[in-house]
């Protein structure tokens, strides 16, 4: 049935011609049934005939048929032709024109014939002789009732249309800004992580290189110079891994005042003291380790600490104040698996992208981000049962 409306409103011209040949066929069987010479008969079949083609083409060619309709009125008018069921095309065509997107005054001044189409019949046809004065002018504007109707519908109908367009132009504009926004928060945290990782680490691995290079020169000739350079190397590389950390872990500048009570941590050891920390501030969490712990790679585990780090915070923001959350974690062979889920009322996938969740625009982007750098992938999106779920798979890269 649907593909049966489809079809039809893709082809409307079909529908109206189709419309069009049983109004015609109606239309000159009233006329033989009420006209009672042959002559009168053939002077009414050409405005059978125009008006059964602006029926038909009423939807295509818009203003055309309007004209066509008035030249009718006026030459039915001109013979003295008694209106028929075929003069309902009349109202069909003013219904048209009101409802098409046509200019406004060519729909006022179809109004206007309208609202005039009666007065002239009844001028040239001439007064009832058995009826009042007033009875006659209350003839009159009953005739002139079912054009007005005609025209307010349809001007109503493209009132809605217009309003309809623009809700329609609106959604597409707010879709094009909130994927332009999206890109920019994406654009903004990487060149933040890459700018701000240059600015830490440059100097030292400068530092590093140089003292490796004396080291190696003077190793032979003289071994305690050799052995404070690689004093020196060790003491700058603890010092850049320990700004590395502290830059990632305040790299969410600008963040509401309570994220500040998760103390960042670049290991996977320390998710047992952050969900310890969101126990004490009233979230309840169940915390599960499957499979063997074991030393990952730094970038790794401080992907996994943020990933649910993130998840947790939008429990306490969104799932309520009697929300349930659990974190899973699940050694791999080739990597480490992460499933954070909460039972709250959850927040909707598009409100972490927009930045609309943490008012910083990170959310989703930002675990993408973190996901992409390690080469893993992301899936998060509401629970059929309610709540929201973030799972995660980060693999173990071999070199």
């Amino acid at each position: 049935m649907q593909r049966l409306y489809d079809f039809l409103r893709r082809h409307p011209t079909g529908v109206d011609s189709f419309w069009a040949v049983l109004f015609f066929g109606f239309s000159m069987a009233v006329v033989a049934s009420t006209h009672q010479s042959t002559t009168s008969a053939l002077l009414a079949t050409p405005c059978v005939v125009a008006l059964s083609t602006a029926v038909a083409l009423r939807r295509k060619w818009t203003v055309s048929m309007f004209w066509l309709t008035v030249a009718t009125g006026l030459y039915q008018l001109a013979i003295g032709g008694l209106a028929g069921f075929h003069d309902f095309a009349m109202l069909l065509v003013l219904f048209t024109v009101a409802a098409a997107d046509v200019p406004r005054w060519l729909s006022r001044t179809a109004l206007g014939w309208g609202l005039l189409a009666s007065p002239l019949y009844f001028l040239r046809m001439g007064v009832d002789k058995g009826a009042s004065v007033p009875e006659n002018v209350m003839f009159v504007l009953f005739m002139i009732v079912p054009f007005a109707l005609a025209w307010v519908m349809g001007d109503s109908l493209r009132t809605r249309r217009a309003y309809y367009a623009q809700l329609v132009e609106r959604n597409q504009r707010l879709e094009k800004e909130r994927a332009a926004q999206a890109q920019v928060a994406v654009a903004a945290e990487r060149a933040r992580i890459a700018r701000e990782l240059h600015d830490v680490v440059a100097h030292n691995v400068s530092v590093m290189v140089v003292q490796a290079d004396g080291a190696a020169y003077v190793m032979d000739a003289a071994p305690e110079q050799a052995k404070e350079a690689l004093q020196t190397i060790s003491g700058t590389g603890r010092l850049a891994l320990a700004e590395m950390r502290r830059l990632l872990g305040v790299l969410r500048t600008g963040e509401p005042q309570e994220s500040e009570d998760y103390v960042p941590q670049p290991d996977v050891e320390q998710i047992e003291v952050l969900i310890e920390q969101v126990r004490a501030a009233g979230l309840t969490v169940d915390f599960e380790v499957e499979g063997a712990p074991r030393k990952l790679p730094s970038g790794l585990e401080l992907t996994a600490y943020r990933i649910v780090q993130e998840a947790l915070t939008n429990t306490r923001k969104h799932g309520g104040p009697a929300a349930k959350a659990s974190v899973r974690l699940v050694y791999f062979d080739d990597g480490l698996g992460l499933l954070v889920e909460d039972d709250g009322r959850g927040a909707a996938h598009e409100l972490y992208e927009d930045g609309g969740a943490d008012g910083a625009g990170h959310g989703l982007i930002g675990m993408r981000e973190r996901i992409g750098m390690v080469g893993g992938t992301l899936d998060a999106g509401p629970r059929p049962g309610g709540g929201f779920r973030i799972s995660a798979l980060l693999p173990l890269k071999k070199r």
